[in-house]
C-alpha cells in the first residue's frame, strides 16, 4: 500500500511488448495452422495487423525499434466509436432541450386558449 502522499505509478493505457515477445508471437503465428491463428490472436489479445507489422519489422531488422512502441490496432476504432457516442449524446441532449422548449410553448398556448375562452364567455 503506498504511503500517504505517494502517488501510485499510473498504469499505461496501452500494452507494450518486448522484442522477444514479438519474435515469439510471430514465430508461433507463422507456424500455426490456419484454424489456430485466430486462437493465438484472441489468447494474446492481439490483431492480425500486429503480427504483420512485427513480421515486416523482423524482416527489415528493425524489430528492436518497435520494442518500446505502444501498439494497439483496436484503439483508433474504439476512439472513433467513443467520439460517435459522444456526438449522439450531444444530439440527444439538444433534442431533449428542444422538446422541453416546445412543451413549455404548448403549455403556454394552452393557458392562452383557456384565457381566451374565459374572456369570450364573460363577454358573451
Amino acid at each position: 500500500m503506498p504511503a500517504a502522499g505517494d502517488d501510485p505509478a499510473p498504469k499505461p493505457k496501452r500494452r507494450t511488448f518486448s522484442a522477444e515477445y514479438k519474435l515469439r508471437i510471430v514465430a508461433e503465428y507463422d507456424a500455426a495452422p490456419a484454424g489456430e491463428k485466430g486462437a493465438i490472436l484472441r489468447r494474446e489479445r492481439l490483431h492480425h495487423a500486429h503480427v504483420i507489422e512485427w513480421r515486416q519489422a523482423r524482416e527489415a531488422g528493425a524489430l528492436d525499434a518497435l520494442a518500446d512502441r505502444r501498439t494497439s490496432a483496436a484503439r483508433p476504432k474504439k476512439a472513433a466509436e467513443q467520439a460517435e457516442l459522444e456526438r449522439l449524446r450531444k444530439q440527444v441532449a439538444r433534442l431533449e432541450k428542444d422538446l422541453a422548449r416546445k412543451d413549455t410553448a404548448l403549455e403556454g398556448m394552452g393557458k392562452a386558449n383557456a384565457l381566451l375562452e374565459l374572456l369570450s364567455e364573460s363577454a358573451g
